[in-house]
C-alpha cells in the first residue's frame, strides 16, 4: 500500500505542475487566454466527498471553437480540474478508445482501469502541451516581423480607373500584334499569272439544314373546323405559312395565291381534292407551337444557351473554314439556305412561292485536284466535283424561284477577296487618267447622226453624273419592276422647261435595285435635254426610253475605250473621288476628334446620295433622338452651373487678391471644369446632327463597296483619326491589305 501511495503521489504532482504550467501558457496568449479561463469557470467536474461518493457533473455550455489567425481551425480546450475532465471539452464528447469502459457512478483510483486513464491523460496533455508551445512560436515571430517592418501579404489594393484603362489598352493592344503575328500577308507576296486564283483548295462541303420534324400529335391542322392529317410534304409547307401568320405577308393577294399555288403541288391526290381554298385552312395551331419555340428560345438559361452555343461552334470549326494555298481561311456562308417561302423586296411578283430543299444531288463542289473531296452525307452524292482554279467559289446551285446561281464563297476578309477588292478599285483609279477623253467622246456622240449612238451618249451621261446602275435585261414577270440606266421607260422620267428656278429639267422617278425608290430633279446641258426630247417622241409610258440600247452593248462600248471598263467602274470611280474631294473640303486639321468624324460622316453622306443608298429610317429613331436631346438639354444645365461657380471663385479670387494659391487653383479647376463642359456639349450635339443627317442614308453601302479604303486610311493618318473610329472590327479584316499598304500622301 504504501509503494501505491508513493506512486498516486508522483502521478499527482506531475499532474499539478503541468497544469500550472498550461495556465501559464493560456496567460501569455493574451486574450485567448483570457477567454478560455472564463469558460474553464463555468465548467465543473465531478468532485469527490470524504466518503469516496462524486457528485453529478454540471453541463458545460457550449461554446465556438477558437481558431488562431496563423493556422487552421484548432480547438483550444479548457483545463481539466481532474481525470474525467477529459471526457468533456468545449461541451462536445470526446472519442472512447477501444476497451475503455463506460463511465460508472464511482470507481476507486487504485484500479488498473484507472492507472490506464491516468497514462491517456497525460498523453493528452504532452500533446496539448506541444500544440499550444507551437502556437506561442508562431505568434512571437509575428512579432518579430512585426518590429522588423514586415508585414503579412495583404489584399490587393483597388485600381484606380486610369489603371483599369491602361491594363485594357494593353490587353487590347497584345491581341492586336498576336491578330498581325497570325494574319497571312497575301498582299506581300507575288500574283499568280492571269486567271489563277489559287493552287490550294480543300474545304467540307456545304451545311445543309436538318431535316423537318413532323408535327407532335397535339398540334393540328384544320380544313373547314374539321381536322386533317396532312402527308409529309404538304405538313412542312403548311408548316411555313404558320410560323408566318402575324407577317404582314401573308395578308397580301399576290403572296397568298403563289403559295396556295405551289403548296397544292406538294400535296397528295386526295389532299387537292379537299383543300381548295386557303380561305377555310386554320393554320392557328401551328402559328401557336411556333411562337411557343419562340418565346422557349428567348427564355433559356445560360446553361442552355452555352450549349446551344457549342453546339453551333462546332458546327463553325467543321464546315466554316477551308485551306487555300495551305493557309486557313474562313468561308462567308457556308450554310445551305433552309427550305421556305418567297418573300423579296418591295412587291415581288414571286413572293409566297416555295423555296424547295436543296439537297447534295444539286450542288457542284469546287477543290483541287490533290485535295480530299468532300463527304456527301449518307445515302447522297453530289452532282458534280470540279477543279477549277479559275474561279474564287467552292460549292454552288441553282435555286428554283428565278434560276439563279447561288455560290459559297470566302469570308470578306480572305485572299479572295480582298485581291478582287483590291483589283476592282486599281482599275477605278486608271479610269482617272482617261476619264476626260471618255467625256470628250461621249459629248461629240450626242450630235450623231445615228440614233444608237446618242442613246449611248445620253444613257453615258446619266452613268458619269448621276452614278446611276446600268441596269440588267429580264424577263417579263421574272422579278420586280426594277430598273436600271438602259431599261429606263418613257414613265420614269418628267422633262421641265423650267422648275424650281433652273433650266432643262429632268425628274427621275424609278425603282432601282432592291427595290429602292430613285426620285430626283436634275438640271442637264441643252443637248441631253433635246436629245430626250427626241427619244419621247411617239412613244407610250410603257416603252423604253432608249429602245435601241441594253447592258451589254454598251459595256462592249466602254472596254473597247479602256480594259475592265463597264458602268459598275464609273459607279465606283465616282464614288472614291467624291469621296477624296469632300474630304478636303470639308476636314479642319485644327477641329476635334468629333468634328472629325462628323468631317468623314458628311463626305460620305455625299457618296451615298449620289449612290441613291438609302434606308427606312428606323423605328426606334424618335425616341433615341429624344434621349439624346435630353442628354443634350441636361449638358446645358450642367455648364450653365460650372460657369456659375466659375464666376463665383473669379469673385472670390478678386476680391481676396491673388496672394491666395488656393483661390487660383480653385478658379483654374473651374476653368477646365467649364472646358470640359463645352466638350461634352459639343460632342453631343455633334452626334445629334450627324444621327439626323442619317436619318434616311445607309452610308455602309458606299463605305464597304465603293470607296477606295485606300482614301479613308490616309486621311485619317494625315488628320491623326485612329482608323477605328472609321472602320469597326469586320471592315478592318476586310480592309487589312489598305491598311497596312496606305501611306499619308495617297491619292485615288
Amino acid at each position: 500500500m504504501g509503494r501505491e501511495k508513493d506512486v498516486k503521489g508522483e502521478v499527482k504532482a506531475k499532474h499539478k505542475a503541468t497544469k500550472l504550467k498550461r495556465l501559464s501558457d493560456y496567460e501569455s496568449a493574451g486574450a485567448w487566454g483570457d477567454t478560455i479561463k472564463n469558460n474553464a469557470k463555468l465548467t465543473k467536474s465531478t468532485e469527490k466527498t470524504d466518503n469516496g461518493k462524486s457528485h453529478k457533473k454540471v453541463k458545460t455550455p457550449k461554446t465556438d471553437t477558437l481558431e488562431s489567425p496563423s493556422s487552421p481551425r484548432e480547438s483550444v480546450e479548457q483545463e481539466p480540474e481532474d481525470d474525467d475532465f477529459t471526457a468533456q471539452k468545449k461541451g462536445m464528447k470526446r472519442k472512447r478508445v477501444k476497451d475503455e469502459p463506460m463511465e460508472g457512478p464511482s470507481h476507486s483510483t487504485a484500479t488498473p482501469t484507472s492507472k490506464k486513464k491516468n497514462k491517456r491523460h497525460k498523453q493528452e496533455e504532452e500533446s496539448d502541451v506541444e500544440i499550444q508551445n507551437k502556437k506561442s512560436k508562431k505568434r512571437t515571430e509575428k512579432a518579430v516581423k512585426r518590429e522588423e517592418g514586415e508585414h503579412p501579404v495583404s489584399k490587393k489594393p483597388k485600381r484606380t480607373k486610369e489603371e483599369i484603362d491602361e491594363a485594357r489598352q494593353l490587353k487590347i493592344k497584345k491581341k492586336k500584334e498576336e491578330e498581325e503575328q497570325n494574319r497571312w500577308r497575301w498582299w506581300e507576296e507575288e500574283k499568280y499569272e492571269d486567271g489563277v486564283k489559287w493552287k490550294f483548295l480543300e474545304h467540307n462541303g456545304p451545311y445543309f439544314p436538318p431535316e423537318y420534324q413532323p408535327l407532335p400529335d397535339d398540334v393540328h391542322f384544320y380544313y373547314a373546323g374539321k381536322e386533317v392529317k396532312l402527308s409529309l410534304a404538304a405538313e412542312e409547307v403548311a408548316f411555313f405559312f404558320g410560323q408566318m401568320l402575324d407577317h404582314e405577308y401573308t395578308t397580301k393577294k399576290v403572296f397568298r395565291e403563289n403559295f396556295f399555288k405551289d403548296w397544292r403541288k406538294e400535296m397528295t391526290h386526295e389532299e387537292r381534292s379537299l383543300i381548295k381554298d386557303l380561305d377555310k385552312c386554320d393554320f392557328g395551331e401551328i402559328h401557336a407551337m411556333h411562337k411557343a419555340k419562340v418565346e422557349a428560345r428567348k427564355n433559356m438559361t445560360k446553361e442552355e444557351k452555352l450549349v446551344l452555343k457549342e453546339a453551333n461552334q462546332k458546327i463553325v470549326d467543321e464546315y466554316g473554314y477551308c485551306l487555300l494555298d495551305h493557309h486557313k481561311e474562313r468561308i462567308g456562308n457556308f450554310k445551305i439556305e433552309p427550305p421556305g417561302l418567297f418573300r423579296g423586296r418591295g412587291e415581288h411578283p414571286k413572293q409566297g412561292m416555295l423555296k424547295k430543299r436543296i439537297q447534295p444531288e444539286d450542288v457542284i463542289i469546287n477543290c483541287s485536284k490533290e485535295a480530299r473531296i468532300p463527304v456527301p452525307p449518307t445515302g447522297h452524292r453530289w452532282k458534280e466535283v470540279r477543279h477549277d482554279n479559275t474561279v474564287t467559289w467552292l460549292a454552288s446551285w441553282t435555286e428554283n424561284i428565278q434560276g439563279s446561281i447561288k455560290y459559297i464563297m470566302l469570308n470578306a476578309n480572305s485572299k479572295l477577296k480582298g485581291e478582287k477588292d483590291w483589283e476592282k478599285y486599281e482599275v477605278a483609279r486608271k479610269l482617272k487618267s482617261c476619264v476626260d477623253d471618255i467625256r470628250n467622246q461621249y459629248m461629240q456622240d450626242l450630235k450623231s447622226k445615228q440614233m444608237g449612238t446618242r442613246q449611248r451618249a445620253v444613257a453615258l451621261y446619266f452613268i458619269d453624273k448621276l452614278a446611276l446602275r446600268a441596269g440588267n435585261e429580264k424577263e417579263e414577270g421574272e422579278t420586280a419592276d426594277t430598273v436600271g440606266c438602259c431599261s429606263l421607260r418613257v414613265e420614269h422620267i418628267t422633262l421641265h422647261e423650267q422648275l424650281e428656278g433652273s433650266e432643262c429639267v429632268v425628274e427621275f422617278d424609278f425603282l432601282g435595285k432592291d427595290s429602292i425608290r430613285y426620285y430626283n430633279k436634275v438640271p442637264v446641258i441643252r443637248k441631253v435635254f433635246k436629245n430626250l426630247k427626241l427619244f419621247l417622241e411617239n412613244k407610250q409610258p410603257g416603252d423604253d426610253l432608249f429602245d435601241r440600247l441594253n447592258t451589254a452593248v454598251l459595256n462592249k462600248h466602254l472596254s473597247s475605250l479602256m480594259t475592265g471598263l463597264t458602268a459598275k467602274v464609273f459607279r465606283t470611280y465616282n464614288a472614291s473621288i467624291t469621296l477624296q474631294q469632300q474630304l478636303k473640303e470639308l476636314t479642319n486639321k485644327s477641329d476635334n476628334a468629333a468634328e472629325k468624324l462628323l468631317s468623314y460622316n458628311r463626305a460620305n453622306r455625299a457618296v451615298a446620295i449620289l449612290c441613291n443608298h438609302q434606308r427606312a429610317p428606323p423605328k426606334t429613331f424618335d425616341q433615341s433622338m429624344a434621349n439624346l436631346q435630353a442628354k443634350i438639354d441636361a449638358q446645358k444645365e450642367k455648364l450653365a452651373l460650372a460657369k456659375t461657380e466659375l464666376k463665383q471663385a473669379k469673385k472670390e479670387a478678386k476680391t481676396k487678391g491673388s496672394s491666395d494659391p488656393k483661390l487660383q487653383t480653385l478658379v483654374e479647376r473651374k476653368k477646365a471644369a467649364v472646358k470640359r463642359c463645352e466638350e461634352q456639349l459639343l460632342k453631343l450635339e455633334v452626334q445629334a446632327t450627324d444621327r439626323e443627317e442619317n436619318k434616311q442614308i445607309a452610308l455602309g453601302t458606299s463605305k464597304l463597296n465603293y470607296l477606295d479604303p485606300r482614301i479613308s486610311v490616309a486621311w485619317c493618318k494625315n488628320v491623326e483619326v485612329p482608323v477605328e473610329k472609321i472602320y469597326n472590327k469586320s471592315q478592318r479584316d476586310k480592309f487589312a491589305w489598305a491598311i497596312d499598304m496606305t501611306e499619308a500622301d495617297f491619292e485615288f
